[in-house]
């Protein structure tokens, strides 16, 4: 995976969704086909915390069921980090168990969000280009 295309639209409603959510992560699953996503499925985060995420597993059932419905697949799995840089920290890292979808963070330490697209494979974090449409 060298990049992600996701429009504009998405972009702005991850923005939105990690605003809402502050001062705490908020989570989510980008899906879609293999050129671009599509659809954007706001979780809860069920650790309520400013520097971590769980995704409600009832939640995460019903979205996989969601997807495999229309035919999507899912390509990003998406948080913010309220008050740190958008770079995935050492528990994003040891929690990356999907290797092939990218992980994106929105950065709201800055006056402006930041939204990055990693690959994290086997430990190892390489960053993605965003395309956005």
């Amino acid at each position: 995976m060298k990049d992600i295309t996701i429009p504009e639209n998405i972009i702005n409603e991850m923005i939105q969704h990690a605003r809402e959510g502050y001062p705490e992560e908020v989570c989510g699953i980008l899906a879609g086909d293999e050129s671009a996503v599509t659809t954007i499925y706001r979780m809860t985060n069920t650790e309520h915390s400013p520097v971590s995420y769980f995704m409600d597993p009832r939640e995460q059932f019903q979205v996989m069921k969601d997807m495999r419905q229309k035919g999507l697949k899912m390509l990003a799995i998406y948080h913010s980090h309220p008050e740190a840089e958008a770079y995935p920290s050492q528990k994003d890292v040891r929690l990356a168990f999907y290797d092939d979808v990218a992980y994106i963070i929105i950065s709201l330490l800055h006056k402006e969000p930041v939204v990055r697209a990693f690959s994290i494979r086997d430990g190892k974090i390489t960053e993605l280009e965003i395309v956005r449409q």
